[in-house]
């Protein structure tokens, strides 16, 4: 009689000891060994006076023009905290995706970059990223018929890689550094 107290008090121990580990689990408790302990991710918000949410990305600002980068501009909370400011144009087009611009160590007092800003930055600390295709800068979109990010990066610190240094490490530092961000879509080409 002893012994079958004993499994049953056992059992209902592991039942609950189960019960508790799976309520942490789904909570996201990082108490929990492989648990991923990513923090809150602010927003901010980007708007830019020459390119609208959803709407086609206009001409000028594309291979088939002649205006570089477009001006953007940011706002949010976050950027009270933030060390910097980075700034990545992704583009997918079908099967393909690319990105075509990364400027990053935007001093964190800037809230907008005017049009070209890549072809003049805000200080010599700010640099810019070789994109897919092997360019420094800003690569124009060429495809008609695309999906075009422009998304805007708070950091808690300046991203800090040598010269030259590989576009997923430039990425990786960005994202390890992102406090807040927020993004402006653009589909098509004018």
């Amino acid at each position: 009689m002893g012994l079958r107290y004993t499994g049953s008090r056992v059992r209902r121990a592991a039942v609950c000891l189960t019960a508790v580990a799976m309520s942490l689990a789904m909570t996201g408790c990082a108490l929990l060994p492989g648990r991923s302990l990513a923090r809150d991710i602010g927003q901010l918000n980007v708007t830019s006076p020459e390119l609208r949410e959803d709407k086609p990305l206009p001409r000028e600002y594309s291979c088939k023009g002649s205006q570089g980068s477009p001006p953007l501009r940011w706002s949010g909370e976050s950027l009270l905290e933030a060390k910097s400011i980075a700034i990545v144009l992704d583009t997918h087009t079908g099967s393909n995706a690319a990105v075509n611009w990364v400027v990053y160590n935007i001093p964190p007092d800037w809230t907008e970059l005017g049009p070209n800003a890549a072809e003049a930055l805000p200080d010599e600390d700010t640099g810019q990223a070789k994109v897919t295709s092997g360019k420094v800068g800003y690569e124009p979109p060429c495809d008609d018929k695309g999906t075009y990010r422009f998304s805007v990066y708070a950091l808690d610190e300046r991203v800090s890689v040598s010269g030259g240094a590989p576009l997923p490490e430039v990425l990786k530092s960005i994202a390890d550094r992102t406090i807040a961000r927020g993004r402006l879509t653009v589909v098509n080409i004018e």
